[in-house]
């Protein structure tokens, strides 16, 4: 538990306590049914805590410890506390009413990353958008919701904003496709807007924002978006996030990992620099 900062998001608390409980089980040569058994609850509890699904209670992680073997009271006092933490609402909770549940905790890794990569093939990143573009996307994307609910989508995406230019802001580094450039979101103003914020932001020491050109032609990512978070803590392995119509999928095995950051890796090289991609907003600016 050495390696976990004292400000890690409740999200990552929780995902590495549920590592630490799966290796502590295996290590006990207990089976999920056995695990539950021995604190009164089912196989399902079992694998829905490895799996940091929801909070846990502190209570229940001291009960799976002494199942399996830890008596020392200071390791058990150590898992405890991570496990308050780990429990802790954060502060997009308070979103609730307009953050969909599956990409939750894609905003708790962002919150604790210390890199987040990103191909975009369809539209300008969250972490980069206009109040205009943002008020647009939600307008377009929830045509029957109040102005109310705009607007708390709106301020929801400005707050995530913020960790672009806090003291320990993570470095950001992201691909889009051109396309996502001529979309217009909003109509011709609001692209404007959002070019010449683009080149703003661009200019942050910490953000990367690169452009793949019409005529590259096929490259390794063309199926979808994706983010890959990288963590200080020694137990957090990459995760690579994704989305689809009605959810999102968090890999998080070393090969999944692996293979996306290959693939951006590639369209990194095959993407303008971030010197000529701010050429590139520039020019579409007087295109649009």
């Amino acid at each position: 538990m050495a390696g976990v900062r004292p400000g890690s998001s409740p999200t990552v608390l929780r995902i590495i306590l549920a590592r630490q409980l799966a290796e502590l089980r295996e290590k006990a040569g207990l089976s999920y049914e056995q695990a539950g058994e021995a604190i009164y609850s089912s196989s399902w509890t079992i694998r829905r805590i490895e799996r940091a699904e929801g909070g846990l209670k502190p209570l229940t992680v001291k009960s799976l410890l002494v199942a399996y073997g830890i008596t020392d009271p200071a390791e058990i006092e150590t898992f405890v506390t991570l496990a308050r933490g780990a429990s802790r609402p954060g502060w997009w909770h308070s979103y609730d009413d307009v953050l969909p549940p599956w990409f939750r905790t894609a905003v708790g890794l962002e919150e604790s990353a210390t890199q987040i990569r990103a191909y975009e093939p369809q539209v300008i990143p969250g972490l980069l958008q206009t109040p205009d573009y943002i008020r647009s996307l939600s307008q377009a994307g929830f045509p029957d919701t109040t102005d109310n609910k705009t607007s708390r989508r709106v301020a929801l995406r400005l707050a995530r904003q913020e960790l672009l230019t806090r003291p320990d802001a993570p470095a950001y580094w992201v691909v889009l496709d051109e396309t996502v450039l001529r979309r217009l979101i909003g109509g011709p103003a609001v692209m404007r807007g959002q070019l010449a914020h683009l080149i703003k932001t661009a200019e942050l020491p910490n953000v990367t924002i690169q452009v793949i050109p019409f005529g590259t032609g096929w490259h390794p990512a063309l199926y979808g978006m994706f983010n890959i978070f990288r963590f200080p803590e020694a137990e957090m392995p990459d995760i690579v996030y994704s989305e689809y119509l009605t959810g999102a999928q968090y890999l998080s095995k070393p090969e999944e990992a692996a293979a996306y950051i290959e693939a951006l890796d590639k369209m990194s090289a095959l993407a303008a620099t971030p010197e000529k991609t701010v050429t590139i907003f520039r020019t579409t600016i007087k295109e649009i």
